[in-house]
């Protein structure tokens, strides 16, 4: 038998594994840079998404009004609050007073409890009812005439039925002019601010009974 002794050497095979890892290492290379230009694709259209949404969703959150969109709006009403101390059914009674109260001049630490009719003109028996005052005020001031007012008018008619205004502030009784500041509201006038005028019209001094104009500037 002849013994082959020189085996030519098979470079071919040493080529084609160094080609064929060369090969496997180029495709996990080429499948990296895809995946992190995909990600840096995807990191960048989640950064322009939220830049673009932050500002609608903050003009939407602005532009929604306490009652039912469309902007902040402002109003002015005028009205007429009665309230009725005399006869058989007053609409203020007082409830609750100090030592110190029957002696004052000013009523100082009496504590009244109000449903006084509102109405859309000074006259309570012929104007149209529009709502109700309904809360307390106070003799707040010892050595001057001064109400602490803290009541509701409560619409119950026309386009603000079932809304309320809420009004808090020192009443200076004798002044002219007298402001008072609307703090809220509910149903259409939900988040409401501004501020009420109030105006005597007249006052009995013999029953107590008092007719005041109220101006009310409100942004809802």
């Amino acid at each position: 038998m002849e013994l082959i002794k020189d085996i030519p050497p098979l470079p071919h095979l040493h080529t084609q594994a160094i080609t064929y890892y060369y090969t496997k290492h180029q495709q996990q290379t080429n499948l990296s840079r895809a995946m992190a230009a995909a990600a840096a694709v995807l990191v960048v259209l989640l950064a322009t998404t939220i830049l673009v949404a932050a500002p609608a969703a903050s003009a939407a959150a602005s532009s929604s009004g306490g009652g039912g969109g469309g902007g902040e709006k402002s109003t002015h009403i005028k009205l007429y609050w009665h309230d009725v101390v005399s006869g058989p059914s007053p609409t203020a009674v007082r409830v609750a007073q100090a030592a110190v109260t029957n002696t004052s001049k000013t009523f100082f630490g009496a504590v009244i409890v109000i449903d006084d009719p509102l109405t859309q003109g000074p006259d309570l028996k012929s104007g149209k009812l529009l709502g109700r005052a309904q809360g307390t005020y106070i003799g707040a001031g010892k050595d001057e005439l001064s109400l602490m007012m803290n009541m509701n008018f409560v619409f119950q008619a026309g386009k603000y039925n079932g809304s309320t205004i809420a009004i808090m502030g020192r009443n200076a009784v004798l002044d002219d002019v007298r402001e008072m500041a609307i703090v809220g509201g509910t149903g259409v006038f939900r988040m409401a601010r501004g501020y009420a005028q109030a105006r005597t019209h007249t006052l009995d001094l013999k029953t107590g009974d008092a007719t005041v104009e109220y101006n009310l500037y409100i942004k809802y």
